[in-house]
């Protein structure tokens, strides 16, 4: 069932986007998950990975390699992990291309001030007052 009439259904046009999407917008598309202590810590599910980002292969074949991100492919949407290579058969070493969604953050590089920034701004924890108005707000003894 098909909820918001703005957006369409059609897996043609889906795939359309999906592929032909701006560099901004692969930037998101290339989400990854964050490990339990990072998301307990940050109260964060997912964030954009970057170049020196440790993560942790969760699935496919190379299923719990863990390495730094030492390059985020978003022209193909994969990354490259720094011990992930194959050997071509002229010798030379290739690294393996992994999909962003089979991997999962351990240790985020956090510095420059934009990633802590965007980290506070998607913080899931609920926070006291965060614009609701209490009781004593609308209370109406001082009216006329």
């Amino acid at each position: 069932m098909k909820f918001n009439t703005a957006v369409s259904s059609s897996r043609r046009k889906s795939r359309k986007a999906h592929f032909g999407a701006p560099s901004s917008e692969r930037r998101r598309i290339m989400s990854a998950r964050l490990d339990k202590s990072l998301r307990t810590k940050y109260n964060v599910k997912t964030v954009p990975l970057r170049k020196d980002d440790e993560v942790r292969v969760v699935r496919g074949t190379h299923k719990s390699e863990a390495g730094k991100v030492i390059c985020c492919y978003r022209k193909h949407l994969v990354i490259h992990i720094e011990r992930l290579t194959t050997d071509k058969l002229n010798g030379q070493q290739v690294p393996i291309p992994i999909d962003p969604s089979n991997v999962v953050i351990t240790k985020l590089k956090m510095d420059n001030n934009n990633r802590r920034q965007i980290i506070e701004r998607r913080n899931t924890a609920p926070t006291v007052a965060k614009g609701k108005y209490t009781d004593a707000d609308t209370d109406m003894k001082d009216v006329d």
